[in-house]
């Protein structure tokens, strides 16, 4: 099955923020084909959390999990040392009061 390259699916995530008027932010440019995305949401209060896609072992789904959640200096820690074994990582910040990341939406698996 063909995949999306990285960089179409950063852009049309974007562009699916900008719809809602959800400010987000490219921080770390990865591999434009095959980068992973991580996505960090930052809540505006001192808290965020980061979310990385994975596959469902049982159905082959791909769903987006948590990879950080807390104070936002913890979240950018575990993001840095993240990227420090992944340079062709994608960093995408949110910036959401309450809270919205879309990633649950389909489309965005």
């Amino acid at each position: 099955m063909p995949r999306l390259t990285a960089r179409f699916w950063v852009d049309a995530y974007l562009a699916r923020l900008r719809f809602q008027d959800i400010p987000a932010f490219v921080t770390a440019h990865g591999d434009d084909i095959a980068g992973a995305v991580l996505v960090k949401l930052n809540t505006l209060d001192g808290q965020a959390q980061s979310f990385h896609r994975s596959y469902d072992l049982m159905s082959g789904a791909r769903k987006w999990i948590e990879q950080a959640n807390g104070a936002e200096a913890d979240v950018d820690a575990a993001i840095r040392r993240q990227q420090e074994f992944d340079p062709d990582l994608w960093v995408i910040e949110v910036e959401d009061r309450q809270g919205r990341h879309l990633l649950d939406e389909p489309g965005l698996e």
